[in-house]
């Protein structure tokens, strides 16, 4: 799709500010009157929902109104991107926006909406590292080792994922590429499903979400190798990066929120200025470490920033993979 020039589109996150605020101050002030959606396109259980929950509950504390968190799977998340981006934009329909929304840029060809253009950043939320996770069974307990064995065994490793196009997937694609390995792909209708799976044993690897498989590496029932971002996790400080073995490899989920365009700023900026808050909350902040996050704190403009540049590094890895949406 065509993405609106950076400079553009940094105006647009942060050009509404310069216009009349008469007509929206008294709406603003009161804002929110009745319940609002935050609207997931992930399954229950993903990191996505696990994020809008928790931000959601320090919303309806905050604001006095229950901010509802509504799952609307399919397409990558698209559903929900498009539901947002057709609602009325006063506040009470939101998005967890990110990094899948990032990928399906490149990835989609004739998406009915303009991700960058359609959709206002609020705010960032938290910056969370995928992990590389195999069944206990599995042979190899280091990512050399994983290697190894992937290409002394060519295409009978099976790599799960969250779906095409979604974030597990495309860590996997880049470690294919920068490994040299040759793995099937599996994708399933969200990471949920796809660690029952793993745990199963039906399949054999998931460049997994953090949220969601933490606890599962803590108890035991699945073997974390590496984490995926250029930096260790403070949630696993144990385990390696996969950068220590494949230089330059980093694949990690960055997630905020946001609302339809036009969305008046006084709305944005009350909005942003709480998930800030949250952000600078001892126990939320705990919350999110433990959940491997780092937060995103910053200005709509940051979040939207951030955005940019997460289209611009997911599309060489949807280029260069080929990965085309089923």
């Amino acid at each position: 799709m065509k993405l609106p020039h950076r400079r553009q589109f940094l105006h647009l996150a942060a050009g509404a500010a310069a216009l009349p605020l008469a007509p929206h101050v008294a709406q603003a002030q009161a804002y929110p009157t009745r319940p609002v959606r935050i609207i997931v396109g992930f399954a229950a259980g993903s990191s996505n929902d696990i994020l809008a929950r928790l931000m959601g509950q320090w919303l309806s504390e905050r604001l006095g109104q229950q901010f509802i968190v509504e799952t609307r799977p399919g397409a990558g998340g698209n559903l929900a991107t498009e539901a947002v981006a057709r609602a009325r934009p006063d506040g009470y329909t939101l998005l967890l926006p990110g990094s899948p929304d990032a990928i399906n840029a490149t990835l989609y060809d004739n998406l009915s909406f303009n991700f960058l253009r359609d959709i206002a950043p609020i705010a960032g939320i938290a910056r969370v590292p995928n992990v590389m996770v195999v069944h206990p069974s599995f042979p190899a307990k280091t990512v050399p080792e994983f290697i190894a064995y992937a290409k002394a065994n060519p295409r009978k490793v099976t790599m799960a994922s969250a779906g095409v196009g979604s974030t597990s997937h495309m860590a996997g694609e880049l470690f294919k590429m920068m490994a040299g390995v040759n793995m099937v792909h599996v994708p399933y209708r969200g990471q949920a499903a796809a660690l029952t799976d793993l745990l199963g044993g039906q399949v054999l690897v998931d460049f997994a979400t953090m949220p969601p498989s933490i606890g599962y590496i803590r108890a035991g029932t699945l073997r974390a190798l590496a984490v995926t971002s250029a930096m260790h996790s403070e949630a696993l400080p144990e385990l390696p990066t996969i950068g220590e073995f494949l230089p330059g490899y980093d694949a990690s989920t960055a997630t905020g929120l946001g609302a339809p365009k036009n969305t008046p700023a006084e709305i944005v900026d009350r909005l942003n200025n709480e998930v800030n808050a949250a952000l600078a909350d001892p126990k939320m902040k705990a919350r999110l470490a433990d959940l491997g996050g780092t937060v995103l704190p910053g200005s709509p403009a940051d979040f939207g920033k951030l955005l940019i540049e997460e289209v611009d590094r997911w599309s060489r890895v949807v280029r260069a993979s080929g990965t085309k949406p089923e």
